[in-house]
């Protein structure tokens, strides 16, 4: 017998969100590491907010909010807030019910300087990295680090003189400019939509873009980012970086890093060795002698290294494709690091049912 499509709804529902979420769904595994790291920080948080006054939307919320945004491949946040309204699945994880109001977009705008001041993404990073179901899948002596590129918010048509020495651009709203042939450099000229973006090219013959520099510090076990930073684009930003990342992790005896060619200089190889890490770096013989020679090629950690520190390109490809960060939302070094930050901690949590369900 054929059924009938019924054209009028039911004006209650007795099912609660709980019940509709499958018990073996990823987030599940995902919102309980997130909900006793955000209670962690509820100190952190509370620093943030005034005492009196009209109650804000919780941050925690705003939190969660975002790694949806992240972990579904959100394009902006106005559509973030539309996916919330309708799905319950997100409802259910934000921890709204189904009949609470979604807030407006612009609440991530409000909240995110707030969030900023705070640097409530490097701490949300580290409370992960330090969770007791995270903690046991990390190494504590083989890391390997990295950097990428992440394209600047801003054209190479506003990359003008700092002495304003050049032709505008033709009237209109995207006016056309001849800039080729010119020589342009960072010295002397800056962009007019981020004076801290800076032109930088990946190698001989890229394409010079206006970028910044994200870096990941990982470990070598699970492949899970430990520390992440974002600086400004320059030829000695990752070695820098690097450093800046080992140096502050807390508590460590001797460990290994593994790195590619580019960290293959005598002054990050000696600064290495001066903070009890043994430098696992890829050889650069191009026209010169490599700085690791045999004592430390000779010992099999060292393939070992070389190959897992590859699984670093993983983390990059997971934050400019699935969390949308191969060309930033933001401006500035300060709203971009914490969108990349913030992208490390997602690409945490999201392989987190998957490591907890073959974990022994």
């Amino acid at each position: 017998m054929r059924g009938r499509q019924p054209h009028q709804g039911g004006m209650f529902s007795y099912v609660s969100l709980e019940e509709r979420v499958p018990a073996k769904h990823p987030l599940r595994a995902i919102r309980a590491v997130v909900d006793e790291v955000l209670a962690g920080m509820d100190t952190a948080f509370a620093g943030l907010y005034a005492s009196t006054g009209w109650p804000s939307i919780p941050p925690e919320q705003v939190l969660k909010a975002l790694l949806l945004q992240a972990f579904y491949s959100i394009r902006s946040e106005r559509q973030l807030a539309e996916q919330i309204d309708f799905n319950l699945l997100f409802r259910w994880f934000v921890g709204l019910g189904v009949d609470d109001p979604v807030w407006h977009p612009t609440v991530f705008t409000k909240n995110r300087d707030r969030l900023l001041a705070g640097d409530v993404a490097g701490t949300f990073l580290g409370a992960v990295v330090a969770h007791a179901k995270v903690k046991g899948l990390l190494s504590d002596e083989h890391f390997s680090v990295d950097g990428t590129l992440i394209e600047a918010w801003a054209s190479v048509k506003s990359f003008r003189p700092k002495d304003g020495s050049d032709e505008p651009p033709g009237p209109g709203r995207n006016g056309e400019r001849n800039f080729h042939g010119e020589r342009r450099s960072n010295d002397t000229h800056t962009s007019l939509t981020d004076p801290e973006a800076k032109l930088f090219r990946k190698g001989r013959g890229k394409e010079a873009k206006l970028s910044f520099m994200g870096h990941v510090l990982m470990e070598n076990r699970n492949g899970l980012v430990v520390g992440a930073r974002l600086t400004q684009a320059s030829g000695t930003a990752e070695r820098s970086a690097a450093l800046d990342l080992i140096g502050a992790m807390e508590g460590r005896h001797r460990i290994t890093v593994g790195a590619d060619k580019g960290y293959d200089t005598a002054d990050f190889v000696a600064d290495l060795r001066s903070l009890k890490a043994t430098p696992h770096v890829a050889q650069n013989i191009s026209g010169r002698p490599s700085r690791i020679d045999a004592r430390t090629t000779r010992h099999s950690g060292y393939e070992v290294s070389q190959r897992c520190r590859k699984r670093i390109e993983e983390v990059f490809g997971w934050i400019k494709t699935v969390a949308g960060h191969r060309k930033s939302r933001f401006r500035g070094t300060a709203r971009v690091g914490w969108a990349f930050t913030f992208a490390t901690a997602a690409y945490n949590l999201i392989r987190l049912p998957k490591l907890l369900a073959t974990a022994p």
